[in-house]
């Protein structure tokens, strides 16, 4: 039952897009410095794939801060199984690792607060000297700001997030995710690395294949449904992906544009209506409701709008409403420029 389940493949043209259009993205994708994957699902086809040699189909890749969303989605199905709730002081959860006297504004911190990134520091905490990371630390980091009014990009908070649910279900994120998530998608060997203090690391560490990448996009592009199934409520992936809070600080402006589209639980808004999880070094899952579309990208890389912009540059424009006219020449070539690729570090 829990064989790897690809997805269905087709030509693009068939699902209304032409394969020179992809031709032109793949050509300015590979401008940009090492880049490992790539792959287009429409219309839950996967009508475009590509592996920058020595990359390939079953090699898994860290997927970073992409992690993250990974991480959300199993706070969202804690609350919807009755575990936990948004509103739930974080405190609450972690008695032992609690500062002798909490200011109010860490009383105030909620769930909510650890997935919108606005638990209310000035700066990331960050594990003392490399040691490993740890609640506590989260837990004693000055809290300035009122929680829910200033958006502070936390990766700790995300490993608080996961600490939470294993907290509620005795389970890692891992362990918890597997039945609900992974098993169902088909996705065969989640690797997620964990603490010594027993929690995955939620914010980052987890590995995956870029088909599985598609596939948690695509399921999100689904409001929650696969093969007939709700593995997610349809409400949390309504909440998860919206604009919970502005991210328009100063610093994110210089990256690009979208990144100053506002944050939901975990996931980024971006430009064109669209939203993204994602991960240092260019890990990508771009989901476009308005083309029925999601995008999977592995890379190492540090040009994050560049590769947005070749999305929406070439192949937003690109898709059709109807399928288009069969252009066996241009799927030809399509494969040629594919089998050509090779990771090239700048």
């Amino acid at each position: 039952m829990h064989a790897s389940m690809p997805l269905p493949r087709n030509a693009p043209e068939a699902q209304g897009i032409s394969s020179q259009a992809i031709i032109e993205f793949i050509e300015a994708a590979d401008r940009i410095n090492t880049l490992h994957s790539f792959m287009l699902v429409r219309h839950g086809q996967v009508i475009a794939e590509a592996w920058w040699k020595p990359e390939s189909a079953d090699k898994p890749h860290v997927l970073h801060s992409l992690s993250k969303s990974f991480n959300s989605t199993a706070v969202g199905l804690a609350i919807a199984e009755g575990k936990l709730s948004l509103d739930d002081p974080v405190l609450k959860f972690f008695p032992m690792d609690c500062p002798a006297e909490p200011s109010e504004n860490l009383k105030a911190m909620k769930v909510r607060d650890l997935l919108t990134m606005t638990c209310g520091h000035d700066t990331e905490p960050k594990s003392a000297a490399g040691g490993p990371w740890a609640v506590k630390t989260f837990l004693a980091h000055p809290v300035p700001h009122k929680p829910g009014t200033h958006f502070q990009y936390n990766t700790m908070g995300s490993y608080t997030l996961s600490a939470i649910v294993t907290k509620v279900t005795g389970q890692t994120v891992l362990e918890y995710l597997k039945p609900r998530l992974f098993e169902p998608l088909g996705i065969e060997h989640p690797e997620w690395a964990s603490t010594p203090e027993g929690y995955s690391l939620g914010g980052s560490g987890l590995k995956l294949c870029t088909e599985d990448i598609a596939k948690f996009g695509q399921l999100y592009l689904q409001k929650g449904k696969w093969n007939g199934k709700q593995l997610i409520p349809e409400k949390w992936v309504l909440q998860a992906t919206a604009k919970q809070v502005p991210n328009d600080q100063e610093g994110h402006s210089k990256i690009g544009i979208d990144w100053i589209q506002g944050y939901g639980f975990q996931f980024w808004r971006c430009t064109h209506n669209a939203f993204r999880g994602d991960g240092a070094r260019g890990q990508l899952c771009v989901v476009i409701p308005d083309k029925d579309a999601v995008i999977a990208i592995t890379a190492d890389t540090n040009s994050f709008q560049d590769e947005m912009n070749a999305i929406w540059d070439k192949l937003y424009p690109a898709f059709q409403e109807r399928s288009l006219a069969e252009d066996p020449a241009a799927l030809e070539k399509l494969k040629q420029v594919i089998a050509r690729l090779e990771a090239h570090p700048k």
